[in-house]
């Protein structure tokens, strides 16, 4: 019996997902957790595995947003009849983006069904719908975030339906009405890829937040003495730790010490955790992606590097889960080996506090009443003033200061 391929739940409030492209041809064998496609989700673009075995029979949705639970594919034996499986799903679909009928080439099928189509559809007169309009919970929340009014969009969903993609297509819209400039012909317009606009929703979220930040400098001496040591007593193949993997060791170790500042805000609860699961922040093709580092504090340096150098080869490949993503119970942005001095950076929600680490640099420092010259570092802590109070994030970043200039005390 033919397996309808529905587009999964991958996380907690995801409502809808966009097929980026199928990594299987109809017609191809197909075996079951073998890569099928390519979806782009509101944090990341993964790949999705088969969950049977058998022949790719029909792709119903080849590109563009569906909602979760959509029959987006049939997989089943070679030669099946699969329209039986496919008629409740084409006529919920609706819409249908790229239609069974597209992907069969239309003349060889017995019976068409409706044609695909992605124009507005407005709901059925006398229909449960009429007088109100349905979105998707996705687009309820982007209308809301952005003070778009639902009722000046044409839903190209299911019964006219508003999608996420009609309210992101309205905006510009609104903007071209009012002042539509001729852009020069030299101009590149870039599409916002779906991470990318997470990323301008998420961080417009972060700047509604009360924060403050603390800054302090640290004598990286024994920092880079023990970087050195590591990587001298390196096996060979072994990966070779950076200084950032040295203070997601001592970050991670203080963030234990000091819980406060190791937890998570979700508007009517702070959750503190006793592990330290620390993201860095990666600069990606697609955008910035924050990947987490385990239970840093009770890794070792070594340890800590393997995971790094796993997670940011995966990230600049785009094949991140979003399992890789998620549980992060703090952040570090490191802008250090691009000569950066000193930045703020802004928070990650629902994450209460994140590091900005700047570059090392030879600084004259008074040690004991004499001009020295030191390896000194800025860092930056951004915190949540919801969550952290000013005296929760001088004690952190005391007790981070005092790792750094000994190590030792953390290893």
């Amino acid at each position: 019996m033919a397996t309808e391929v529905r587009l999964p739940r991958l996380g907690q409030g995801m409502e809808s997902g966009t097929i980026v492209r199928w990594l299987k041809s109809e017609g191809e064998p197909v075996k079951k957790r073998e890569p099928l496609y390519e979806l782009d989700t509101d944090k990341v673009t993964q790949e999705v595995e088969a969950e049977a075995d058998g022949v790719l029979l029909r792709i119903v949705v080849r590109e563009g947003e569906v909602d979760v639970g959509t029959t987006i594919a049939v997989i089943g034996k070679e030669g099946e009849d699969v329209s039986a499986a496919l008629l409740p799903a084409e006529t919920s679909r609706g819409n249908g983006s790229e239609s069974a009928e597209a992907a069969r080439g239309g003349a060889e099928a017995p019976a068409a069904p409706e044609p695909a189509s992605r124009e507005p559809r407005p709901s059925p007169p006398g229909s449960p719908h009429e007088g109100r309009r349905r979105a998707s919970p996705l687009a309820r929340r982007i209308a809301r975030e952005r003070g778009i009014d639902l009722a000046t969009i044409a839903g190209t969903g299911p019964d006219g339906r508003i999608i996420a993609e009609d309210v992101e297509k309205a905006q510009p819209a609104a903007a071209a009405a009012t002042a539509a400039p001729a852009l020069p012909a030299e101009v590149e317009v870039v599409e916002l890829t779906t991470i990318r606009k997470t990323i301008a929703r998420r961080l417009t979220e972060a700047w509604t937040a009360p924060v403050f930040q603390l800054g302090v400098s640290a004598d990286m001496t024994e920092v880079l003495h023990l970087r050195e040591q590591l990587v001298a007593g390196l096996a060979e193949g072994d990966v070779k730790p950076t200084v950032n993997d040295v203070l997601t060791k001592l970050a991670g170790v203080a963030l234990m010490r000091h819980m406060p500042v190791n937890a998570t805000f979700d508007g009517e609860t702070i959750q503190r955790s006793a592990l330290a699961h620390v993201g860095m922040a990666v600069a990606a093709p697609n955008g910035l992606v924050v990947p987490v580092i385990r239970d840093a504090g009770r890794s070792t340096i070594q340890q800590i590097a393997r995971q790094r150098a796993d997670l940011v080869v995966r990230a600049r490949a785009g094949k991140l889960t979003l399992g890789d993503m998620q549980g992060g119970t703090f952040t570090i942005s490191n802008l250090g080996m691009f000569g950066v001095e000193q930045f703020v950076a802004v928070l990650n929600p629902p994450q209460v506090a994140i590091l900005a680490v700047a570059a090392v640099k030879d600084t004259p420092v008074v040690v004991d009443g004499e001009l020295d010259v030191a390896p000194m570092m800025q860092m930056t802590l951004t915190c949540d003033h919801r969550a952290i109070d000013g005296a929760d994030g001088a004690e952190f970043l005391r007790t981070l200061v005092a790792l750094v200039e000994q190590p030792a005390l953390a290893l």
